[in-house]
């Protein structure tokens, strides 16, 4: 059975990879984590792990990358996978887009560049565990 998988969504890479060591040192084998630089690409590999029957769970995302914007891709996840978890990860988004992900994609929960190391992973496994 394949393991739930959890994406995060980030244009930089440097940031893609803290977040991927976090993840492993945490969660270990528990899941498989997926990472895309852009919303495009988050969609394109999202409809790719559906059709091989494989759940995302959470996704985490930027909000400022090149194209289509954090808050816009994690309404566009909510409008077709309601019950993935979103959580938005970013220094540069504005009240506006933060409110629009909250009420329209049903954001778990807003995080600031730069995180918390421990606020990140409790921020996921509280999302997590809404999914039990």
């Amino acid at each position: 059975m394949p393991k739930p998988i959890i994406l995060c969504v980030d244009d930089e890479k440097f940031i893609l990879e803290s977040i991927k060591r976090q993840l492993k040192h945490e969660f270990g084998q528990t899941y498989q984590y997926e990472f895309a630089e852009n919303a495009e690409d988050a969609m394109e590999l999202i409809e790719e792990l559906e059709e091989e029957n494989e759940e995302i769970r959470l996704i985490v995302s930027d909000w400022l990358m090149p194209g289509k914007k954090g808050d816009e891709l994690l309404i566009e996840v909510h409008k077709r996978y309601p019950k993935m978890i979103k959580i938005m990860l970013t220094g540069q988004a504005d009240d506006d887009a933060v409110e629009r992900a909250r009420k329209q994609a049903n954001l778990h929960r807003y995080l600031r560049k730069p995180w918390n190391d421990q606020d990140l992973l409790e921020t996921i496994k509280s999302g997590l565990e809404k999914l039990v």
